[in-house]
């Protein structure tokens, strides 16, 4: 007979990451593939533009040490970009051995040099005195950590301000354990750590602390919003408050902290054999489709309104989703969730959807709905002088870069563009620590204080 723990053994087994990395010999013999191109079309495709043929080259000879020193040039969080990245849209897209349908796998190298890095603690940087100037972080999410990291290793003395228990912001509680595990978010945090840069964990900006006491109560030169788009969107459709209506944020979280023991299983939202639908189709819609399936769910039909070329998830995360038994329906919206009472709630049970082939009315137990975020509106209301557009989003400016209407206080990432990939996110933030600095540099050189 099987009990609760065997059960949950199993599903702790199959939520266990998906893809195996390489062997060292499978990582060498694959970097000597690369053809190291004069003009290399990789290096284009990257956002944050990885010196991609030398750090590969570096690794064709053996030498891990130092393609760990180039990748540290460019990202603070190489273990989570060669996992999580669209590979096949950007640096493996571009390669010119692409054109062939076999282009060199960069992702899984970049995550064979983190994680042998990390495994032989190789790396030690050097770190400077932090007497350039203090700058908090609010999120530490790949735009939090991104700002934290470069700042600490440019010699600023950096609090990042995270509102749950531990850092790491959506690549923790957001992606799915198959992609990318939470201990490698924990290490690539503790890396950034290393780096001098101390986290105050369960901290609410906006109630705990505001933007304004961070300036005048511990006099932080600048101020960085790195917080993401915390609420989700809603359908606003009959039966969206039904018992089993959820946002995929929310049971992805949930799944999250089950994984790490934190919960339950009885916590998550689905119960082992119930039918579950998901209306969305970008990367977030994917995974919680293939985390349902992980989590026990009988079925798992994912409802799109628009053809199959539109889905603005990676094809490859479709094709996987598809192979593991995720099905389809394409150019079809839902009309309406309905339910019934069941032990005094009002619980779904069913869901009428407009096909292309007319109407029809499903039977279903659970509906996650992954249709986009926006930002909280917690800390902007809370600080003076920070301006948002129609939809929410925090303005910044060009010079420096990342600066809003507030003299000082800077955001980059989701809080300022629509949500989009990690190493996005991480590409803007880079530029804004750029920003950051500048403006530090010239207030301390200027002998005035960003509040006054």
């Amino acid at each position: 007979m099987e009990t609760n723990l065997d059960s949950n053994k199993g599903t702790l087994a199959a939520l266990a990451e998906l893809h195996a990395g390489y062997t060292m010999k499978e990582a060498i013999d694959e970097a000597k593939r690369c053809l190291n191109c004069k003009n290399p079309l990789c290096v284009q495709g990257c956002p944050i533009e990885h010196k991609i043929p030398e750090w590969i080259h570096q690794l064709s000879k053996g030498n891990i040490g130092g393609a760990m020193e180039l990748l540290n040039e460019k990202s603070n969080l190489p273990a989570i970009c060669g996992r999580v990245c669209p590979h096949e849209k950007q640096c493996e897209g571009h390669c010119i051995l692409n054109k062939k349908g076999n282009p060199v796998r960069v992702g899984k190298l970049e995550r064979f040099i983190a994680d042998f890095d990390s495994e032989m603690g190789l790396s030690k940087e050097r770190l400077k005195a932090k007497t350039r100037g203090k700058v908090a972080v609010i999120g530490s999410g790949p735009a939090g950590l991104t700002v934290a990291g470069d700042l600490a290793r440019d010699g600023f003395n950096v609090t990042v301000f995270e509102s749950q228990k531990e850092p790491g912001g959506v690549l923790l509680y957001g992606i799915p354990e198959y992609r990318l595990p939470n201990e490698i978010t924990r290490r690539e945090v503790k890396k950034i750590e290393a780096l001098g840069v101390t986290f105050r964990n369960n901290c609410v900006v906006g109630e705990g602390i505001t933007v304004d006491a961070m300036f005048s109560e511990e006099d932080f030169d600048a101020v960085f919003i790195g917080s993401g788009t915390a609420l989700p969107q809603t359908l606003s459709i009959k039966g969206d408050n039904l018992y089993g209506v959820a946002q995929s944020a929310y049971f992805l979280r949930m799944v999250s902290l089950f994984a790490s023991d934190d919960i339950p299983r009885t916590e998550v939202p689905l119960k082992i054999g119930e039918k579950v639908a998901v209306i969305g189709a970008g990367n977030v819609a994917m995974d919680t489709a293939r985390t349902a399936l992980r989590m026990g769910a009988e079925s798992v039909t994912l409802i799109y309104r628009r053809k199959e070329e539109d889905m603005p998830a990676l094809r490859s995360e479709f094709l996987e989703a598809q192979n593991e038994g995720v099905q389809f329906m394409w150019e079809s919206s839902t009309q309406e969730l309905i339910g019934e009472e069941v032990n005094g709630k009002q619980k779904l049970v069913r869901m009428r959807i407009e096909t292309p082939a007319g109407e029809v009315t499903i039977p279903m137990d659970r509906v996650y709905l992954a249709v986009g975020s926006k930002p909280a509106n917690r800390i902007v209301s809370t600080t003076l002088g920070i301006e948002v557009n129609e939809k929410g989003y925090i303005t910044t400016s060009e010079y420096p870069y990342g600066m809003t209407t507030r003299r000082g206080v800077f955001a980059g990432g989701d809080v300022v563009h629509t949500p989009q990939t990690v190493v996005l996110a991480m590409r803007e933030a880079k530029k804004v620590a750029v920003g950051i600095a500048q403006y530090v540099d010239a207030i301390k050189l200027l002998g005035v204080k960003s509040y006054e």
